[in-house]
């Protein structure tokens, strides 16, 4: 793959700088569609950035943006570490164009496990109810509901927009837009960005944590940790329940 530097466009959530980058960085920016994203990249050397958009300010900046990072080497899960984080900041409004996560799989030849607990100050991941089924509803559409937040340290994002989607062998697999429900099944759902530039959704009941990143399980995990819990739509269903009473799945 070529190594030469080539000046490009590359998009945050609250902005976008101009940089010359290699076509190694280009293929991480590259989310499948015709942009490129500054998240995935990661921290750029301010000589390799000639300009800066902000959305706040609307307005470009000849120059840098400013960078402050931070190396936590934080074991977010068994075997994978956030070894850093760090945002783009606007010069003039202190605004954040982009923030960024850095993991890394210490041994890896294994897989990530269990998640580890969170700082003290952050709301521990818990499972929502599954909504009540309505009527009729549209065989495939999937409809937003309210963004889920999370406190966290000033370098954190404010809402699951944006957060990278991890697998259970440390693969990131998206970038996660919002939370939904499946009008079909009318259970909670993560909607994400795929990292071929496609929308797909997840079952909620599959994420295991939620933090610096969205941490997702196997699915039987869910099943053991719940009986009676249905593994296609996530309805709990009583004991004794042969086949699920939302969908009808076999338990």
């Amino acid at each position: 793959m070529s190594s030469e530097l080539r000046l490009k466009k590359l998009r945050g959530s609250g902005g976008y700088i101009m940089a010359t980058v290699t076509d190694e960085q280009q293929v991480k920016g590259n989310l499948g569609g015709p942009d490129l994203f500054l998240a995935p990249i990661g921290r750029l050397n301010d000589d390799k950035i000639t300009k800066h958009f902000c959305n706040t300010c609307e307005k470009e900046f000849e120059g840098p943006p400013k960078i402050e990072f931070e190396n936590p080497n934080e074991e977010v899960a068994e075997n994978l570490v956030l070894a850093e984080r760090g945002q783009y900041i606007c010069k003039v409004c202190n605004a954040s164009i982009a923030e960024y996560r850095e993991f890394k799989k210490p041994n890896e030849e294994e897989e990530v496990g269990g998640a580890k607990p969170l700082d003290t100050n952050v709301a521990p991941a818990v499972e929502p109810p599954t909504l009540p089924k309505a009527e009729t509803a549209p065989a495939v559409e999937v409809t937003p509901v309210v963004e889920v937040t999370q406190p966290s340290s000033s370098a954190s994002v404010s809402s699951i927009e944006g957060r990278a989607v991890i697998d259970e062998n440390a693969n990131k697999v998206g970038i996660a837009k919002q939370v939904g429900v499946d009008a079909n099944t009318q259970s909670m759902v993560l909607v994400i960005s795929k990292n071929d530039g496609t929308e797909g959704s997840i079952p909620w009941a599959s994420i295991k944590k939620v933090g610096e990143v969205i941490l997702l399980g196997k699915p039987e995990e869910a099943v053991v940790a719940q009986p009676g819990k249905c593994s296609e739509c996530g309805f709990v269903n009583k004991d004794e329940s042969k086949f699920c009473e939302d969908c009808g799945t076999k338990i």
